[in-house]
């Protein structure tokens, strides 16, 4: 692209621009024409508007010489108002601008988490951080016409039992503190914003021109079809036999047409490109309607995060014939090649991929759980472990946080991006731990309540039922089969060693029983040698033994400072020691 101030530099002076945006300052789409601005070398004179159509019109009225609009988040999904808003005027589109959204949570000096009764924000950033919201179950979510607005009237008001979700440059702004850090569903969480300006726009504006290289260039459109079998695929088909990539692809009711289907669509390419040029043409006659809404130069976004089923099985010819009577029906491998495969948040448990979740016992301070979260994400762990309710032998012993360290937990989380696994001790605590939770943990002493089996049963969350001290592997499938019945497929079972008469280690880790689950059962296997052995020293060779005998994972027990841990300090791993263990196994191959 053409620098935008090579005038300016002529004349000696900086470039200055009127932007028009949706919002205030110190909203979002303040923050990104600021950084865009700072890129450019210009300078942008804000113009806030009510909504998105006063945007447009800004421009198209030339009271701003530019005009921002969103159109889609990775989590949300598409902004229909943006893209409806630009393919409603003939506009010159520019850039595309994606941003990453650092979602906090803000108050006023001296408000709590606990003392909130209401949060504002736009209603997307809502929709973004629903899981968080979802462990606020008492606090009102306020919807207001943007985040910049949101804190502005929560500094205003005064009042400690209001927040607002928000950026920390409006936090600055507006004299608000962070309450909670990173509360979107998932790190990855990135917005994309048009930059646009009037056709044939003069004045500064003009300096902008299209980049010369067809490259690095998108092209949105809308186009629709008839509600007919086999129309989408004809009208994709197009892209295809032109070389085109359609990096995104969005459906919705044409208004005022019951049998047509309305698509957004992004094309990679530049309409002044001849292939491009013709697929348009071909386009146009296997659709209804085709408007194309612009081409702009296209930002380097990272790849979302693709989630898959929860569970897939396998549907191979039987190679193992099945016993007269099956006891566990729902848990019984039927095949040879019958396999579960589990989704905890983007993690898949038994697809082939060796799962090491690494995490401490107990969750015992932000800082804690927090430093071991990046060391557990650094080394390579895709889970985070950490328990909030800790079932102890003593009444004396430390008992966990509660539902603080589940909030500390979940915070975690967002911050690394790992799911998390915790356990659940009574059903009580199953409904609001599920949504916190990415893996619901059932402990060795809690394997056979069976009430709770059949409540965490009724959730859509995955579990990780470990073996009891003294059960047998019949009574341990018997446990899965509770959970199964209830209609909750996502189980993985968890090997933790059970108590013999040898007391030379904390438990006896029992590797034999990963073989024999393989072959009787299509759930994933996993192996907790922390538990198993119980002495730091010996958790290494064990970890590389679970994995040669077919193990799907491990749950291994991290902590910044093992001496000083709350729980189960003398199995605890230092950050170094776990991250040797992780590259140790690496050099295993994977039993599929």
């Amino acid at each position: 692209m053409t620098s935008p101030n090579t005038a300016a530099e002529t004349a000696g002076t900086t470039l200055t621009m009127t932007a028009a945006f949706e919002g205030i300052e110190g909203s979002y789409s303040h923050a990104v024409l600021g950084a865009y601005a700072q890129r450019r070398g210009v300078t942008f004179a804000p113009l806030g508007c009510a909504s998105y159509r006063p945007v447009a019109h800004a421009v198209l009225s030339g009271r701003a010489d530019l005009g921002l609009l969103p159109i889609d988040n990775a989590i949300a999904g598409t902004i229909r108002e943006g893209y409806d808003t630009l393919a409603e005027y003939e506009l010159d589109l520019l850039a595309e601008i994606t941003m990453r959204m650092e979602h906090r949570l803000l108050g006023v000096p001296g408000a709590t988490l606990e003392g909130l009764r209401e949060i504002d924000s736009h209603p997307i950033v809502l929709a973004e951080c629903g899981r968080f919201l979802s462990t606020l179950p008492d606090v009102r979510r306020v919807p207001v016409p943007d985040t910049g607005i949101a804190a502005r009237d929560v500094a205003a008001a005064g009042d400690p039992s209001r927040g607002a979700i928000a950026s920390s440059e409006a936090a600055q702004r507006y004299g608000l503190v962070e309450l909670a850090a990173t509360i979107a569903d998932h790190p990855d969480n990135f917005t994309r914003f048009i930059l646009f300006r009037a056709p044939n726009a003069q004045g500064p504006a003009a300096e902008f021109e299209p980049a010369e290289a067809y490259a690095d260039r998108k092209t949105s459109i809308v186009f629709a079809v008839p509600d007919l079998p086999g129309a989408l695929g004809r009208a994709l088909s197009v892209f295809g036999a032109h070389g085109l990539n359609v990096s995104k692809l969005d459906s919705k009711s044409r208004l005022g047409a019951d049998s047509q289907y309305a698509f957004y669509a992004d094309v990679d390419g530049d309409v002044r490109d001849e292939g491009f040029a013709m697929a348009l043409q071909e386009l146009r006659d296997v659709t209804v309607a085709l408007h194309v809404i612009g081409t702009y130069d296209a930002a380097t976004a990272p790849p979302r995060i693709r989630r898959e089923p929860g569970v897939i099985v396998d549907t191979a010819p039987a190679a193992i014939p099945a016993p007269a009577k099956v006891s566990f029906p729902r848990a019984q491998r039927q095949g040879e090649h019958a396999r579960s495969r589990v989704a905890v948040g983007n993690v898949i448990v038994g697809d082939g991929n060796f799962v090491i979740i690494g995490g401490p016992c107990s969750v015992e301070s932000r800082e804690q759980i927090l430093a071991t979260a990046d060391a557990v994400a650094a080394a390579g762990g895709v889970m985070l472990r950490g328990g909030a309710f800790k079932p102890r032998t003593s009444p004396y012993a430390f008992q966990g946080l509660g539902w603080e360290g589940v909030a500390l937990l979940a915070e975690a989380s967002r911050a690394s991006g790992l799911p998390t696994v915790s356990e659940v001790m009574s059903i009580d605590q199953v409904e609001r731990m599920a949504a916190s939770v990415d893996l619901l943990q059932i402990g060795a002493r809690n394997m056979q309540n069976f009430d709770l089996l059949k409540a965490v049963g009724k959730t859509a969350r995955p579990v990780l039922l470990k073996r009891g001290m003294a059960a047998s592997i019949d009574e341990l499938l018997a446990a899965a089969e509770y959970i199964l019945s209830e209609g909750n497929p996502n189980v993985i079972l968890c090997e933790r060693g059970i108590r013999t008469f040898e007391t030379a280690t904390r438990n006896t880790l029992d590797l034999s029983a990963v073989p024999v689950l393989r072959e009787r059962t299509h759930l994933p296997v996993m192996v907790d040698p922390s538990h198993g052995v119980g002495v730091r020293r010996w958790i290494g060779p064990l970890c590389r033994a679970a994995k040669a005998v077919g193990a799907h994972g491990l749950l291994i027990e991290v902590h910044p400072n093992p001496a000083e841990a709350k729980c189960d300090a003398d199995q605890a791993l230092t950050f170094s020691d776990f991250a040797q263990i992780v590259r140790e196994l690496a050099t295993i191959p994977t039993m599929t």
